[in-house]
């Protein structure tokens, strides 16, 4: 419960902080043509597939949530911290990126590496949370 609140509240707070400190598409150089912070507001998925799906993206979070809230509340003693752990990264992401689009009807994102689209803590958090449900269920599997 503590990864998910620090991660909703992260991807939260800097959402609000970038928004009221740039204007749409403005970007600042962090590291000159490495790393910008860039506001852009996404109205898709990933890679801004599915753009102006807003119901569907809304409805296939939601279904998403309360999937991995199912499984973290099953009986979890044979469950690896990992597993654990990648569900909630997982999970706190996908609040945080549904959070806005229910308030605002697009997801805010700023992190810009230049070679990738621009994506948010939230994006983050759940990218991260899949290699390693991955990397469990892989582990596992080899048990």
């Amino acid at each position: 419960m503590i990864i998910i609140i620090l991660i909703l509240g992260l991807d939260q707070l800097s959402k609000l902080l970038i928004n009221k400190n740039l204007v749409l598409n403005q970007s600042i150089p962090i590291l000159k043509g490495i790393f910008h912070l860039t506001l852009v507001h996404n109205r898709g998925a990933a890679f801004g597939i599915l753009r102006n799906q807003a119901a569907l993206l809304v409805f296939t979070s939601v279904i998403a949530i309360v999937l991995i809230c199912f499984d973290l509340k099953r009986d979890g003693t044979a469950k690896s911290c990992l597993y654990k752990l990648s569900l909630s990264l997982i999970l706190g992401g996908a609040l945080g990126n549904l959070i806005d689009r229910l308030w605002l009807g697009y997801v805010i994102d700023f992190l810009d590496l230049r070679i990738w689209p621009v994506f948010n803590v939230a994006d983050s958090a759940i990218t991260i949370g899949a290699i390693l449900l991955g990397w469990s269920l892989w582990k596992q599997s080899k048990t």
